[in-house]
């Protein structure tokens, strides 16, 4: 079987991450239901943490374990990984002892490099660049929560803030799928060309639209769902006051920009979030915000990933070898 990995949604075809979704719900409906099958009994999952997590790590060691399988919870000072042991090894090493490898780094290239030599699935959990596992997730959340009659190719989808991993993510999974996106930034912290001209590509074949502005208003004007992040990450604390003046007040999302929308639409955000700084307590506790719908999807989410790769991959033999193996080894113990 071909090994897949899931480093990026670019990777996909519109009608891959399609499938996924649709896995991702059927296994949700199980899930409300108390009916959340085993598909991956016996299965280990090997989690790498370079940053803390709640999230990441909860949603995934969550979902091994109502799958039927295990989770490993491994840092930095408790593994070898670049240090001690060449990334290299530490890849094929865990692929002997684990069926899966999940990673939140620091860095894009860690996450590549593992699955460069990594004969297990390796997942991204979160790097520098991009957030694959929370855009799947937000595009769950998205259809769950889309206006009646509403396509998902009709849906407009406004980002406020930093160019950050998730806004790569955002911008490139919506546009993949055909959707309508706008990133509203200020000028400094809007999406890199690269971004754009891949995501322009996306456009090409799925007849998705994107728009960066400055005008966080205009932005609004139509949006179905108001999308922001922190407005600075871990290794940004000297750029706080600069990046403060840059958005404060203008790009904050507070019920006043909300009120520039259409009155259905919804608020959400991959948390943590800073209350009162990128958004106000006001919006992220109305009735118009779904940031704790789309947190418990990061669970649903995980599971369809996780099952997505792994599932075609494990071995299931029957009850006759099973038997066979048990009594050739109790046979051995009981001499």
């Amino acid at each position: 079987m071909t090994l897949k990995h899931f480093i990026d949604t670019q990777d996909f075809t519109k009608e891959e991450l399609l499938e996924l979704i649709e896995l991702t719900r059927l296994i949700k409906a199980a899930d409300k239901q108390g009916c959340t099958p085993k598909l991956l009994q016996d299965a280990t999952l090997a989690m790498i943490f370079e940053e803390p997590s709640t999230r990441t790590r909860v949603s995934f060691e969550v979902a091994m374990t109502e799958l039927g399988g295990h989770a490993l919870y491994l840092k930095p000072g408790e593994i070898h990984l670049g240090v001690r042991e060449s990334l290299g090894d530490t890849a094929q090493v865990l692929s002997r002892m684990c069926d899966a490898i999940m990673a939140r780094t620091l860095k894009h290239e860690t996450i590549t490099g593992l699955a460069k030599y990594a004969t297990v699935p390796v997942i991204n959990g979160l790097t520098d660049y991009n957030h694959p596992t929370q855009v799947v997730c937000d595009v769950l959340t998205m259809l769950e929560h889309a206006p009646a009659g509403k396509k998902l190719e009709e849906l407009n989808v406004t980002f406020i803030g930093d160019a950050t991993n998730v806004l790569s993510s955002l911008m490139l999974i919506c546009t993949r799928l055909g959707m309508n996106f706008t990133h509203a930034a200020p000028k400094k912290y809007q999406a890199p060309a690269e971004w754009i001209q891949w995501a322009e590509e996306n456009n090409k074949i799925s007849g998705g639209t994107l728009t960066v502005t400055e005008d966080p208003v205009e932005a609004v004007r139509n949006a179905d769902f108001i999308y922001t992040d922190l407005w600075w990450w871990v290794g940004q604390e000297d750029q706080i006051p600069e990046r403060r003046a840059a958005f404060m007040p203008k790009y904050q999302v507070n019920k006043d920009l909300m009120a520039k929308a259409p009155a259905h639409c919804k608020f959400m955000h991959c948390l943590p979030a800073s209350r009162g700084i990128e958004v106000t307590d006001e919006v992220m506790d109305s009735h118009q915000s779904i940031i704790f719908d789309q947190a418990e999807n990061r669970l649903h989410t995980e599971k369809g990933i996780l099952v997505w790769l792994l599932y075609p991959r494990l071995k299931r033999p029957s009850a006759e070898l099973a038997a066979f193996h048990r009594g050739k080894i109790e046979n051995f113990l009981n001499r």
